[in-house]
């Protein structure tokens, strides 16, 4: 097991860390948290190298996925960087990259009713204004879960928050600062039911923000 505590916070600079190989050649990994090491809850950076692909695999919780870099592929479409996926319980599929990429991915995490499957170019829709000069990109909802990709312009001040139900925060591009440290690209954070912080930038950031999923007797 890997960071399966959800009482304790973690914070993962994922540039500091070695890639590590998977089943298929040419796939590698940065494991962030995982129940097993190949099955179960899995939350990792993966990069695919050109002309990489995965064998045809199932999802029997569903599967989360932000492309952070390249395009990502598989028998349903291309994927830029900026695309974000949800694969809903039971679902599968054969995922490849002629070109290379890199992915934030969430594996196993869904709750059985949680059947939506999204397909949203964070590039192509039209971000949403009026958040205090944020500027927010809903991606998904369900029961108390959020998940949305937010701007932070440089110099806001993000206000201080609980976080009911937990938080993950990854940082898509720029930098990410908060009372306990600071936090570059590509920077995973894990924030326990009911914790708090004072997150701000100093530098244009977007991070992606999933809220609510944790459990709240972890």
């Amino acid at each position: 097991m890997l960071n399966m505590d959800f009482n304790q916070a973690v914070a993962i600079n994922t540039q500091q860390m070695a890639w590590q190989t998977s089943p298929s050649i040419g796939v590698l990994r940065k494991p962030l948290e995982r129940a097993a090491k190949e099955s179960g809850h899995v939350t990792s950076i993966v990069q695919y190298q050109a002309k990489s692909h995965f064998a045809e695999h199932l999802h029997p919780l569903g599967e989360e996925i932000l492309v952070l870099e390249g395009v990502f592929s598989d028998e349903q479409g291309d994927y830029p960087a900026g695309t974000y996926l949800r694969n809903p319980p039971g679902s599968k599929h054969r995922p490849f990259s002629q070109l290379g990429c890199t992915l934030f991915v969430k594996l196993n995490q869904f709750a059985l009713a949680d059947t939506s499957e999204v397909r949203i170019n964070s590039n192509l829709e039209p971000w949403l204004s009026g958040f205090g000069g944020f500027a927010v990109l809903p991606l998904h909802q369900f029961e108390q879960q959020q998940v949305a990709l937010v701007k932070c312009p440089a110099g806001k001040v993000i206000k201080t928050h609980h976080h009911f139900g937990g938080e993950e925060l990854l940082v898509v591009s720029g930098e990410l600062k908060d009372e306990h440290g600071r936090y570059p690209q590509h920077t995973w954070l894990r924030s326990p039911h009911l914790s708090e912080h004072h997150p701000f930038a100093e530098q244009d950031t977007v991070i992606l923000v999933k809220r609510g999923h944790l459990r709240l007797d972890a």
